[in-house]
């Protein structure tokens, strides 16, 4: 019995780092979808820009045009490697996701484990029911 309840302390112990582990992951997987999400509204700003200032058409000599031309092509090349970390960003944050998912699994099954043994702990020391009683006396009775 006292095995019994040894291991139980253990499971508990388990049960709460499995938990603390989940949540480093929860955070991780949610600072991972806000990465990604500022990535895709920086891209989705930048493309924007540069389809406004490539649409300009109020340039009064040919060296306004070519210095236009040349920023207009920077904010595109911005808007490339931004998309490219924002596909970086989306597989960093469905790992995350992944590795949130088992860790609730570790923790799910631990919890079971001590759920468990909980239960087998309660059930012997709970004290058997005796049987129907016997008489007393003589069959006389």
């Amino acid at each position: 019995m006292k095995e019994e309840r040894k291991r139980l302390a253990r499971l508990r112990r388990l049960e709460k780092i499995r938990a603390i582990a989940k949540q480093t992951a929860a955070a991780e997987a949610a600072r991972a979808e806000g990465t990604l999400t500022q990535l895709r509204a920086l891209s989705e700003r930048t493309r924007r820009m540069a389809s406004d200032y490539g649409n300009r058409r109020e340039v009064h000599d040919g060296a306004a045009l070519r210095q236009l031309g040349r920023f207009v092509v920077g904010l595109q090349a911005i808007s490339r490697t931004t998309d490219g970390d924002a596909l970086r960003a989306q597989s960093i944050a469905d790992a995350k996701q992944r590795e949130l998912a088992e860790a609730e699994r570790r923790r799910a099954a631990i919890e079971e484990r001590a759920e468990l043994q909980a239960r087998l702990i309660a059930k012997a020391s709970e004290h058997p029911a005796l049987g129907s009683r016997k008489g007393s006396g003589t069959d006389l009775d």
